[in-house]
């Protein structure tokens, strides 16, 4: 069973930075996708970032950048740089790793932006 556990969260004022992290634990053999997501209150859930095993990347419009997503495949970690945040940057951010067909996802971190 592959856990993805996040930390960085937090509170920032609007213009600053922060980095998340989420590392896998358990036995795993390859991690296709590595992604984050994130929920707003009210508002459902959205890809902000992904990177695949060979190191392709996708970002949502809004975070394109000012966001930087990258992966550590021998520690099996997702890294992302959030810069010159936003307001509306604020929401639950997931992490998501894809193994072959099967998605496991992580408890989730505030990301709170103060204007």
């Amino acid at each position: 069973q592959v856990q993805p556990v996040e930390s960085g969260g937090g509170l920032v004022q609007a213009g600053g930075s922060l980095r998340l992290s989420c590392a896998a634990s358990g036995s795993i053999f390859s991690i296709n996708v590595m992604g984050w997501y994130r929920q707003a209150p009210g508002k459902q859930r959205e890809l902000v970032a992904a990177v695949t095993s060979g190191g392709s990347t996708a970002y949502a419009d809004s975070v394109k950048g000012r966001f930087t997503i990258s992966r550590d495949n021998t520690k099996n970690t997702v890294y992302l740089q959030m810069n010159s945040l936003k307001p509306e940057d604020t929401a639950v951010y997931y992490c998501n790793f894809r193994v072959i067909i099967t998605d496991y996802w992580g408890q989730g971190t505030q990301v709170t932006v103060a204007s």
